[in-house]
C-alpha cells in the first residue's frame, strides 16, 4: 500500500448499512485494488493468466485485471486485427468471479461487458458483445464460494476456456470443489497422482468459433 493513499469514504466502501449487516459486504476501492494488483503485476497483466474473485461484488477487481489484460492484448496484437479480437476475448474468458448477491452480479458483468465493448469498438458490437455476453454468463456465478453452491443450490462450475489458434476456442466445464480440491494437493503426497484423477471436466465441448459462443 501507499503512504499517501486517499482516506476511505463511506460511499466507497458500502451500498447501505443493511447489505453490511447482513451479507459483511464491504467494497474495496479502486486505489487499493491497484496496489494490491501490482503486487502481482505480470500475472494481472497477462492475457491467460486465470483469475478468480471469490466475492467479486460489482467486479471492482475484475475490472482493473480486464483492463490490465486488454492492455497487453493492445501491445502484443495491435497489428493483427484478427489476433487483436480473439486474444480480448481469451482475456475476458480467463476473468472469473462467485457473489452472493443478484444485483452485484448484474453489474459486475455489465462493467465487464462494457470495458471489452469500448475496446473492441463499434464496428464489433454485434457478435463479438454476444459471445462476450455469454462467456459472462458462465465465468460470473451468483452463489457461495465457501459453500460451493449456486444461488439455486447445485454445485459451482466453471468453464476453463483456451484458444486454439485459427478463430476457435475449446470448453471445459469443472467443478469448483475439485478445482480447490486439487489446489489442496498441490505440495503434499497426493501431488504423484495423476492429473485425470481430480480434474476430470464435466462437460468437453467441440472446438468453437466467435459465432458459435454468440449463439
Amino acid at each position: 500500500m501507499t503512504s499517501e493513499s486517499p482516506e476511505l469514504t463511506t460511499e466507497e466502501l458500502v451500498k447501505s448499512k443493511k447489505r453490511v449487516a447482513d451479507h459483511g459486504e464491504v467494497f474495496t476501492p479502486s486505489w487499493m485494488v491497484e496496489d494490491m494488483l501490482d503486487l502481482v503485476k505480470t500475472e494481472s497483466e497477462r492475457i491467460d493468466s486465470r483469475f478468480l474473485e471469490p466475492a467479486c461484488g460489482s467486479g471492482n477487481f475484475l475490472k482493473v485485471v480486464l483492463s490490465r489484460k486488454l492492455q497487453t492484448v493492445e501491445a502484443r496484437y495491435k497489428k493483427s486485427e484478427f489476433e487483436r479480437r480473439h486474444q480480448a476475448l481469451l482475456a475476458l474468458m480467463c476473468t472469473y468471479g462467485i457473489e452472493l448477491l443478484a444485483d452485484n452480479i448484474k453489474e459486475c458483468r455489465e462493467n465487464l461487458l462494457l470495458i471489452f465493448d469500448q475496446y473492441l469498438g463499434e464496428a464489433h458490437a454485434g457478435v463479438w458483445s454476444d459471445a462476450a455476453r455469454n462467456v459472462l454468463r458462465a465465468n460470473i456465478i451468483q452463489g457461495d464460494a465457501l459453500t460451493l453452491l449456486t444461488a439455486t443450490g447445485e454445485p459451482i462450475e466453471f468453464p476453463e476456456w483456451g484458444y486454439l489458434g485459427a478463430g476457435k476456442f475449446q470448453r471445459r466445464d469443472f467443478r469448483y470443489a475439485a478445482l480447490t480440491q486439487r489446489a489442496s494437493f498441490e505440495g503434499t503426497l497426493f501431488e504423484m497422482l495423476e492429473e485425470h484423477e481430480l480434474f476430470i471436466p464435466t462437460r468437453t465441448y467441440a472446438p468453437m468459433t466467435v459465432e458459435e459462443i454468440a449463439r
